[in-house]
């Protein structure tokens, strides 16, 4: 049996009457049958958000005929929107520093289709030989060493890194260097980072340990894409774990590092699915 044509649709805009019905008018008028549809107002702020999954009746849809067919809806209700196929594997680069368990994650995940992307690089600022029991696939590993003095030369490496490489997704998997304010403002809404839920309560070296001493009851994980407020963007998914008393250090490290891939592993799945639409300081996420 043929794959089907899958296209997705997001949009955003001002909630006014007949959005969904234009919508779903011009994708009728076009030949295409509704998969899924999802829509939420946000009442507070009148705002609209939806995502629509169809697909043609017959053949392949003609892609850039559909969106200039959909430009005169969208410059009406005055949306910010995107098109594509769901087919279409979004070209993704992946951070890491020492810690590895986000990547290897990340790595098992895409070799099993579990994350429909392209990953088109993995960039660290440690030598290959500190993930050397690592098998990669063949994914190009490339080594971008930083100091405090060479911050600036390392991060223009790694944005033309970005650029030859056409990556159009970013994730932070551990990477324990902050972007400067010019490479997150570079790569907004698209690079997705990950960190355990303690900040600020917690800042610097050993969280775990810090939330250990204070006697914690949960612990957990955040990601979020990255903006110029350190670990502050908006929030994709966040799960958390409760613990006790009879849980050492090295038991919160250890369910720490469970959540964190977890965490990550969702919230890039949201992201390549087309499912978050980012407004103001926050998210709509349209879940499964």
């Amino acid at each position: 049996m043929a794959e089907r044509d899958e296209i997705l649709l997001t949009l955003s805009c001002r909630n006014r009457p007949g959005i969904v019905a234009s919508v779903s008018g011009y994708l009728f008028q076009s030949g295409c049958n509704i998969l899924d549809a999802q829509q939420f107002d946000d009442t507070e702020a009148d705002n609209f958000f939806m995502r629509v999954v169809f697909n043609p009746v017959a053949g392949k849809a003609d892609l850039p005929a559909l969106a200039a067919g959909f430009e005169p809806i969208a410059g009406r209700f005055d949306m910010n929107w995107k098109l594509r196929r769901r087919s279409d594997r979004q070209r993704t680069m992946i951070l890491v520093s020492r810690q590895d368990h986000c990547l290897v994650d990340l790595i098992y995940r895409h070799r099993t289709g579990e994350l429909p992307m392209e990953v088109t690089a993995i960039v660290s600022n440690h030598p290959r030989e500190t993930h050397a029991s690592l098998d990669l696939g063949g994914i190009p590993f490339h080594h971008l060493a930083v100091t405090p003095e060479t911050k600036l030369e390392q991060e223009n490496a790694l944005w033309n890194l970005i650029r030859e490489t056409r990556s159009e997704v970013v994730v932070l998997a551990r990477y324990m260097q902050v972007l400067s304010d010019g490479l997150a403002a570079k790569l907004a809404g698209r690079c997705i980072n990950i960190h355990h839920s303690f900040l600020p309560g917690f800042k610097g070296a050993r969280p775990y340990h810090q939330a250990h001493r204070r006697g914690v009851k949960l612990i957990g994980a955040t990601a979020h894409y990255v903006t110029s407020d350190l670990d502050e963007g908006p929030i994709i998914e966040q799960d958390v774990e409760r613990i006790s008393h009879r849980d050492s250090p090295e038991d919160l490290v250890r369910k720490g590092r469970d959540i964190e891939r977890r965490v990550l592993a969702k919230a890039l799945l949201h992201h390549l699915e087309q499912r978050v639409i980012i407004y103001g300081g926050k998210t709509v996420v349209f879940t499964g």
